[in-house]
């Protein structure tokens, strides 16, 4: 298994997985844990679905964990630049060839409206300013989209 790659954040993005981390490895494990003792106590675990499910449960919950860890094992994280220039962290607002706007934020955390710095999109933007044009090539073809407003994040 080849080792994991550095993801590029700010502190505010890396603060936003620890917490996540914290309330599952706290109250969330806790929680799975408990339903597990009580499906138990329901008798035979062979056809017992409470218990099943609270193991399935279990298992999401640890796997999540495990993919946390490594990704703020692995972080880089990045001062949060002006808003000159896209880096990560920063909020962008673009517009299409057909004038429809989209406003992204550059992360590697994920959420609404959040775009990789590895992405297409977030390759062509990363180091633009404000009246640039960028040429995003994306696996369903190249398009070009004009830098409205960029914000630190």
């Amino acid at each position: 298994m080849s080792e994991p790659r550095s993801e590029r954040m700010t502190q505010a993005q890396h603060d936003k997985l620890a917490a996540e981390l914290a309330e599952l490895e706290g109250p969330k494990r806790t929680a799975v844990v408990q339903a597990i003792k009580t499906a138990r106590e329901f008798g035979d675990l062979s056809e017992n679905f409470e218990y099943h499910a609270a193991k399935n449960e279990q298992g999401l919950l640890e796997a999540r964990i495990r993919t946390l860890r490594s990704r703020l094992n692995h972080a880089t994280v990045v001062e949060s630049e002006g808003g000159e220039r896209v880096a990560v962290g920063s909020h962008v607002v673009i517009e299409d060839g057909d004038g429809e706007r989209m406003e992204v934020e550059i992360s590697s955390v994920g959420g609404a409206g959040a775009v990789s710095p590895d992405s297409p999109l977030g390759r062509a933007l990363l180091g633009a300013s404000v009246g640039d044009t960028v040429d995003v090539e994306a696996p369903r073809g190249a398009w070009t989209a004009r830098v409205v407003s960029v914000e630190a994040g």
